[in-house]
């Protein structure tokens, strides 16, 4: 058959061309094969057949090619020469028939047991698990996936030959110097457009999809009349600059009277304080209107003064908010700042140094007005981070110690991102012995970590004493927010090797480039699990909450009887969003 092509292809140069983007490579086809069946294999969260077709088409093309190289290697230094080789045609046509049917053979086999892993990630996480028959469907996608990432890299290769013929004709230039001219030049010309005219393209049709949606406001969410609130009629922040997370952020929440029947006490209204991209025209001017916030409503006068940097789109986690106001029956204030309308996953690859500059900026900025306040007059300083709002709070300080010395009472970060260098640099430093996954740091004496999803585990984890500054750290097994590194296409990570986490797999293993694609992919769906597992800490943000900034007398039993009023909360207006 392959000749038939051959034949037919010879006669016309451009039909020769595109078949050879497709012509497959003999060595190249077994490791492509592996690479699938290795993809297969289960990661920190269940896969559907889509997700999984994807990443098999990704890993099957980087298989594929590290066999071709290993063919082409293996032919120059072991086999060239040799008496023996090549051998008959029959031989080497038994060879290759056997070969190719092994290789189609296995992954088709591999996808009863890939669904069977699914189904068991899935009971992990206390949902359904896919059906063996439709999850099929992902060799079909990872065929024609791998098939555009092949064709795409033999362009490139084909590029590179270009040039390098080019360089040998007019300059005469030696066949290894061309080569490597030519692939320098295409390799620069293809970074240049990535990263420089198609990023931007990106990000600028990023910015056209979701900068609208900054300037609506979500149904059923109505300008605040309380003078405690942000974008109220007596705020410097007009309700129309606040973008759409800070309108849901500064009009919603409990009120006073919702916190005096749950806590049989008369309550105070919350104050809610915050700043969106349109609120001023500079970061500084942004800012500086907290400020002016701040001292409007009496912030500094109340129990509780929580600063909350933000994650992209400038959202702030109602749970985690209601929870600390219904703990303090109100007395309490909130300050939070707008930097970006993009999601968090698109300001991290786009600027997340952005992130930092403004979590840095909020902190410093609030810190530095309460820190004038006479000691005996201060609210307890509270800080408080939910994903790339975690590391761009921990941004503000360079080591541990900052923290305290800056005289915060309690610090709450929940799936704190990999490329956070603060927590990065503890879980190096923990004490021999502890498991990367549930790290301890210094016997715990200021900064804790607890995996999350268990309230009876967090309950130990915090448990006394545990005087002076409190800092914690909530993270699941299975989130991969926390879990990516880069470190994973080549090196096997210390919570790949100690005993799995509360809902990570067992079947789990460590694979080159493989898990590394599996744990990225695995980020997409990473908010979409229920509470208590991957990127979603549902209601145990109250358990965080209790554990580092308890009010005086606070019991398990008050902790429990918040619990209930947020699942009732979260059935009324549905999950966080």
């Amino acid at each position: 058959m392959t000749d038939l092509v051959d034949r037919a292809t010879q006669r016309h140069p451009l039909l020769e061309w595109a078949w050879s983007l497709v012509r497959l490579d003999f060595v190249g086809i077994p490791f492509g094969a592996l690479f699938f069946c290795l993809s297969l294999t289960p990661s920190l969260l269940p896969r559907d057949w889509l997700f999984a077709g994807i990443i098999g088409g990704v890993n099957a093309a980087v298989g594929y090619g590290i066999g071709v190289l290993v063919g082409k290697l293996f032919h120059r230094l072991v086999l060239r020469g040799r008496p023996w080789w090549p051998p008959s045609r029959n031989a080497l046509w038994w060879c290759k028939g056997l070969t190719i049917a092994g290789s189609i053979a296995l992954p088709v086999a591999m996808i009863v047991p890939a669904a069977a892993w699914q189904r068991q990630v899935s009971a992990l996480m206390g949902i359904d698990g896919p059906a063996t028959p439709g999850y099929y469907r992902a060799l079909v996608v990872a065929v024609l996936f791998g098939a555009v990432v092949v064709a795409v890299a033999r362009v490139v290769r084909d590029a590179i030959r270009v040039l390098a013929r080019f360089l040998i004709r007019r300059w005469h230039v030696n066949d290894e110097v061309a080569l490597f001219i030519g692939t320098a030049v295409v390799v620069v010309l293809l970074l240049t457009l990535v990263n420089g005219v198609l990023f931007r393209g990106f990000l600028a049709g990023a910015s056209r999809v979701f900068q609208p949606q900054n300037a609506t406001t979500r149904a059923g969410v109505e300008q605040p009349m309380e003078p405690e609130r942000s974008g109220s009629p007596a705020s410097f922040a007009h309700w129309d600059t606040l973008g759409y997370q800070g309108r849901n952020f500064v009009a919603t929440g409990p009120d006073a009277a919702e916190l005096t029947r749950l806590n049989g006490t008369p309550g105070r209204e919350p104050i809610r304080v915050y700043a969106g991209l349109q609120s001023a025209q500079t970061d500084t001017g942004r800012v500086a209107l907290l400020l002016s916030e701040l001292e409007r409503t009496h912030a500094f006068d109340r129990k509780v003064l929580a600063i909350v940097p933000t994650t992209g789109t400038g959202w702030v986690n109602p749970l985690a908010a209601r929870a600390l106001e219904l703990m303090y029956n109100g007395d309490t204030a909130m300050v939070a700042l707008q930097y970006s309308y993009l999601p968090s996953w698109i300001s991290f690859v786009g600027d997340a140094q952005k992130s930092a500059e403004s979590g840095r900026m909020l902190i410093d900025a609030v810190h530095q007005r309460w820190e004038r306040l006479p000691a005996d007059h201060r609210p307890k300083l509270l800080l408080y981070g939910e994903s790339l709002g975690s590391l761009a709070g921990q941004s503000a300080f360079g080591y541990l110690p900052d923290i305290s010395a800056m005289g915060f009472d309690s610090v709450l970060w929940v799936g704190p991102p990999n490329a956070s260098t603060l927590w990065r640099a503890l879980v190096a430093r923990r004490d021999p012995g502890s498991p990367e996954v549930a790290p301890r740091y210094d016997g715990g004496r200021t900064v804790r970590f607890s995996e999350a999803g268990d309230t009876a585990e967090i309950r130990r984890d915090t448990a006394a004493p545990w005087l002076g500054t409190r800092v914690l750290y909530l993270q699941h097994a299975s989130d991969p927010i926390v879990w990516r590194s880069p470190d994973l296409l080549f090196s096997k990570p210390d919570w790949l090797s100690e005993p799995p986490g509360r809902d990570r797999s067992p079947a789990m293993r460590w694979y080159p480039f493989v898990t590394f694609s599996q744990v990225g992919v695995d980020v997409f769906k990473a908010a979409d699990l229920p509470g208590g597992h991957g990127h979603n800490y549902g209601t145990y943000v109250l358990d965080g909450w209790a554990a580092v900034a308890p009010p005086p007398g606070w019991t398990d039993a008050d902790t429990e009887r918040v619990r209930a009023a947020l699942e009732k909360t979260m059935a009324e207006d549905g999950p966080p969003s």
